[in-house]
């Protein structure tokens, strides 16, 4: 999964970036609005985080939120602020957010509403999906075959996630360059191709599909 993260100060956005990025996910940052518009516009982000108060001013995340709804940026959102009182809250959610959350936080919980908003939007399972001999838990973020823990790496099965939350989509390599690595990546040519081998050596030949000159798909059955 691929996330914006707009905070202006430092000293949150760059520990919480590294967090995430520890934890699997690809995040781009940006510290004001305006520059955050134009990579909100620019890839298909599972998700924004955004800070209420930004240097164009107090409520400036509820006004680039109103703008990238207007402008078609579906992504879910989640707003942080220190602001907690309920006119707040609803003003958030009215200006296109789909949660708040109040600082000081935790990143774990930062973590787990984002996995919730991309499950929401994506409608996918809960908590868990079978395939063949391997469960795919998304709480978890991690697959099982035997009881055991596949040995997958955070950006393999950032890859598998993509894919097995889409079943039968081909993605093109671009596509799934732009949804597992972020914008501080150099792709290599061969580096999706790399992944996938890895991926189908752990979960089956079967787990990825090609299509020649397209791209790569999970199966649907």
């Amino acid at each position: 999964m691929r996330f914006l993260l707009i905070e202006d100060e430092s000293s949150i956005r760059a520990p919480l970036a590294a967090n995430l990025r520890e934890a699997g996910y690809a995040v781009d940052e940006a510290a004001s609005a305006s520059e955050a518009s134009s990579l909100a516009r620019s890839f298909p982000y599972d998700a924004l985080v955004v800070d209420v108060r930004l240097p164009e001013g107090d409520g400036a995340g509820f006004d680039l939120v109103r703008a990238l709804r207007a402008d078609g940026v579906h992504a879910p959102v989640l707003f942080l602020t220190a602001r907690d009182a309920v006119e707040d809250r609803i003003a958030g959610l009215d200006a296109g957010g789909d949660d708040y959350l109040v600082k000081p936080f935790h990143v774990g919980e930062v973590q787990a509403r984002l996995r919730a908003l991309v499950r929401r939007a994506r409608a996918v399972p809960d908590s868990a999906f079978l395939w063949r001999d391997a469960r795919f838990d998304w709480n978890a973020r991690a697959v099982y075959k035997d009881g055991a823990r596949v040995p997958l790496t955070a950006k393999e099965y950032a890859l598998i996630e993509v894919l097995a939350s889409n079943p039968g989509r081909v993605f093109t390599k671009e596509e799934l360059i732009d949804r597992v690595w972020d914008g501080r990546f150099e792709a290599e040519s061969n580096v999706v191709e790399t992944y996938v081998r890895n991926v189908r050596r752990k979960l089956g030949d079967d787990a990825v599909r090609t299509t020649r000159g397209l791209g790569y798909s999970f199966p649907e059955h």
